[in-house]
């Protein structure tokens, strides 16, 4: 009984060592791993004053504006320090390689101006219908394919530029939204056609949408009623809708480059028209310009600013002739319209009277 009692006491002390041992084991883990949880945090911190310091030498201030002004240095993503600046108003990021707008963007209620252009950004966040005081959002020369509906919440938005994203070939409806709108550059993209969202907007006075795939032009563009600047250039127009004629405070229009067969007659009416530009484009009539008396350089450079709306008028009263002439030579009364309506009639007449096969 006594052997028994002796070994039972001897498996007690050994447990009990072991258990000890296995504590302490923990207890010596457990405190290394708090170490070097401390000595990351320490270093972790250390990088947060790196990059605090490396960002307060970018932020100036200018006109009373607070900005984060970096340009050609590597930044392909934006460290969460950054919302140590909550009264930045704007930042100027060009050619970085930033590759993504971060989320914590919202976090910048103050923003005025966000210029990401020449960058390699390829979305847009939906946090950026955050930034209801936010004037020009300026993408240009990235990656972006595509535009969230949030965008639309941006109220005060003045100015937005996504020129040269390459596969950007559409804009939510709710582009529409942005009321104060009036600078749209969409140039050298993927559009077929002008977005429905675009043409509603109220407020439009710029357009650009040269170097897009444009085959047509919408209908109702003199719902444009404030549109004074649109530039097409390079595109695959064919032919112009009437109502264009009707744009009222349209007084530059840019449409070189495209594939139109003739100018609408009316458009010679258009008095507001200041520049117009039909240069390369493979036109039904070839017309010539009266030679102009001699001028000062000054008068010749606005000569050549003027030559387009003397080549557009020329052109249209030529057509018109020419489109008489023909009615006359074959009796028809020609309509009041213009003289696109006039070749259909021309066309008819021509057909009543070829002989039956």
């Amino acid at each position: 009984m006594t052997g028994v009692a002796v070994c039972s006491g001897s498996v007690s002390s050994i447990k009990s060592l072991w258990e000890t041992r296995i504590k302490k084991t923990k207890q010596d883990l457990q405190k290394q791993q708090e170490q070097r949880a401390g000595v990351g945090r320490v270093r972790h911190n250390w990088e947060d004053r790196i990059i605090l310091a490396k960002l307060k030498e970018k932020v100036v201030t200018e006109e009373g504006r607070v900005i984060l002004r970096i340009e050609k240095e590597e930044w392909k993503t934006l460290p969460r320090a950054l919302v140590h600046f909550p009264q930045l108003m704007e930042w100027q990021l060009h050619r970085v390689g930033l590759q993504t707008i971060p989320r914590f963007i919202s976090s910048f209620e103050n923003l005025l101006v966000l210029d990401l252009s020449r960058n390699a950004i390829t979305e847009i966040p939906k946090e950026i219908g955050k930034l209801t005081r936010l004037r020009e959002l300026l993408v240009s020369y990235n990656r972006v394919q595509s535009v969230p509906e949030e965008l639309g919440c941006c109220e005060n938005l003045e100015k937005l530029e996504l020129a040269m994203n390459r596969d950007l070939d559409e804009l939510p409806s709710e582009i529409g939204n942005l009321k104060k709108l009036c600078h749209l550059d969409l140039s050298m993209n993927q559009f077929t056609e002008i977005p429905e969202s675009v043409v509603s907007l109220p407020a439009l006075e710029w357009l650009d949408m040269g170097g897009n795939r444009l085959q047509s032009l919408p209908h109702d563009i003199h719902r444009m009623e404030k549109l004074h600047t649109m530039w097409l250039q390079r595109n695959e127009l064919e032919f112009l809708p009437d109502n264009i004629c009707y744009m009222r405070s349209l007084d530059t229009l840019v449409l070189s480059n495209n594939k139109l067969h003739d100018i609408p007659s009316m458009m010679e009416d258009m008095n507001n028209l200041r520049f117009v530009n039909f240069r390369d484009n493979p036109l039904t009539y070839e017309v010539e310009l009266p030679a102009a008396p001699k001028k000062s350089e000054d008068e010749e450079e606005d000569d050549r600013e003027m030559f387009g709306r003397d080549f557009m008028r020329v052109y249209c009263q030529e057509a018109r002739k020419r489109v008489n002439a023909m009615l006359n030579m074959h009796r028809v009364n020609p309509p009041e319209s213009n003289y696109t309506s006039e070749l259909n009639v021309i066309l008819e007449a021509v057909a009543e009277s070829a002989p039956s096969l």
